[in-house]
């Protein structure tokens, strides 16, 4: 384990994020091969994950884009249409 209140550079705090993001190593591994502790992976984890959507948030804008969309384009319909008759 590193000492309390030594500081970890930021490449080794994306390499250990990469590492459980991307090549499926747990947190609990990651902390034992980089001699960090595992509160300190999931602190980094939370404040990198602050400002994200949530899923749930993401499928709640993308069916509100879509109705946008298809108001859009009743909309347009509409006026072309409009726009043949006058």
């Amino acid at each position: 384990m590193t000492k309390k209140n030594q500081k970890i550079s930021t490449e080794i705090k994306e390499e250990i994020i990469n590492k459980i993001k991307h090549e499926g190593s747990s947190v609990k591994e990651a902390a034992e091969l980089y001699g960090v502790s595992d509160r300190a992976i999931y602190d980094w984890l939370g404040k990198q994950a602050k400002g994200t959507v949530t899923l749930v948030e993401y499928n709640r804008l993308k069916r509100e884009n879509d109705q946008l969309k298809q108001l859009v384009g009743e909309v347009t319909l509409k006026l072309s249409a409009q726009e043949k008759r006058g």
